[in-house]
Formats: structure tokens, C-alpha cells, sequence
């Protein structure tokens, strides 16, 4: 039966006493498995997951934001800022305007080239028609120096055309109460726009501004010699007009 050792259930009487290399178990043989070579190796991430020891102590993991979320988050909370609208800086406006007399009308005119009147100038000259034709002297008097704008080449001070509106409108204001006219004649689009509160639309036309009293808009000298076709408008509301400084003469 090819038994090696025999051990009996129950201790037997008068037997010899049992050896005790014979009661130990011997231990299971493990034979590793035979993996082929054409097998996957394994995943590196199956590793077994860590034992914690008591004596270890378990770290907590506390999620941080990333830099990109930060720097997207920063962006968010800056868009969703009110936006403060800033004041836009507007330039201040420059022009040359001469204040003449003709009789009973002021002439509120702009210089084309910046400077005074000389005799021979063709502005002048069309200036001294015009008169003409109104009935009134061709030979206009010069009241007080050209008004030039901004005033400041450097400084603090407004010169925006809110600044050069009043400067005007007072400066003409005070030469009517040296001597009060009939009508203003605003000749160009600075003296419109800055002692009339208008602009090229009212070209040819009568207005009536505060502390001036009654103006005529008219466009400027150099426009005229540009566009000649501009001076039968002229003309018509000159016709119009014309009895109000005549009537004054006589």
C-alpha cells in the first residue's frame, strides 16, 4: 500500500512513544505560475492599494486651484466689475475772429489766414463788396485785436468750446454796449458756432441769440471764393434784411 508512516487515532497501550519530527505539518508547496511570454504585461496602476500602519498617520489631500483657474476666476470677477466710463479729453478749438463796425451792424468775422486784414487781401476785398451792396460803408472799422483761440499755449484752463463760446458771446456783448447795432453779422463758421450757438445749416438765415440780439449766420469769406455759387444765397437774404439797417440810416 506503499504507506511511509502510520499514525494511530487513539494513543495504543504498551506502544512505543511517537516521534515528533512525524507531527509537524509540513508546509504547502507554491508553485508560480508560468506566465507565456506573448501575455500582457500588467496594468501599472493594479498595484495593491497601501496598508496604514497605526503607527502611520493618514495625510489628507486638500485640493488647491490651480494658477489657470486663478487667473480665470481674476478675469471673471473683473468683467462682472462695474466699468467707470471715463471723461473723453476734447480738444480746444482754434479759429481767428475780428470784430469790425459798418455803420449800424457789428461784423463778427473769421480770418482765413489768421492774421489781420491788409487792403490788397482778395477776403478783404470781398468783404468791402459785400458791404457794398448792403448799403453800408466799404470801409469797416477795426474794433479792438483779433480773437484768437485757445488763448493758452500751456495751462490749466478750460479752453474746450464751452470755455470759447462764453469768451465770445462776452467779448461781443461788451463792444454792444459801447455802441448797440441793429444786427451782428457772423461771417465763417467759428463766429457761427461760437457766438451764434449754431452751425453751417443756418447759413443765411436771422437769429436771435441772448445778449446779441438779432445775427446774421453767413458762410466764411474763403468759402465764398471757393464756391461762388454760395453768394446768390447771399444775396437773397441780404435782400431781406438790407431794410433793417437802411431804415436805421435814414
Amino acid at each position: 500500500m506503499q504507506v511511509v508512516n502510520w499514525l494511530p487515532r487513539t494513543e495504543l497501550p504498551f506502544a512505543a512513544p511517537s516521534r515528533p519530527e512525524l507531527l509537524e505539518v509540513p508546509e504547502p508547496l507554491v508553485v508560480a505560475p508560468v506566465v507565456p511570454a506573448s501575455a500582457p504585461a500588467p496594468a501599472a496602476n493594479a498595484a495593491a492599494a497601501p496598508v496604514v500602519t497605526p503607527t502611520e498617520r493618514v495625510k489628507i489631500e486638500v485640493p488647491r486651484p490651480s494658477l489657470a483657474s486663478t487667473r480665470t476666476n481674476a478675469k471673471v470677477e473683473e468683467e462682472a466689475a462695474p466699468v467707470v466710463a471715463k471723461a473723453v479729453q476734447v480738444p480746444p478749438p482754434r479759429f481767428s475772429l475780428q470784430l469790425l463796425r459798418a455803420g449800424r451792424c457789428l461784423l463778427l468775422v473769421e480770418l482765413p489766414t489768421g492774421e489781420t486784414f491788409q487792403t490788397r487781401d482778395p477776403a478783404y476785398m470781398l468783404l468791402k463788396d459785400m458791404l457794398r451792396a448792403a448799403g453800408l460803408p466799404d470801409s469797416p472799422q477795426i474794433v479792438g485785436d483779433p480773437v484768437r483761440w485757445p488763448l493758452l499755449v500751456r495751462g490749466t484752463m478750460d479752453q474746450g468750446p464751452e470755455a470759447a463760446r462764453d469768451f465770445v458771446q462776452g467779448f461781443v456783448s461788451a463792444r454792444l454796449e459801447d455802441a448797440p447795432c441793429v444786427c451782428v453779422w457772423l461771417i465763417g463758421l467759428p463766429a457761427v458756432r461760437f457766438a451764434g450757438e449754431a452751425n453751417a445749416e443756418s447759413f443765411n438765415r436771422e437769429l436771435q441769440v441772448e445778449g446779441l440780439g438779432s445775427v446774421w449766420a453767413l458762410p466764411g469769406l474763403e468759402l465764398l471764393m471757393e464756391e461762388p455759387q454760395r453768394k446768390a444765397d447771399v444775396w437773397q437774404a441780404m435782400r431781406r434784411l438790407m431794410a433793417r439797417w437802411k431804415s436805421t440810416d435814414e
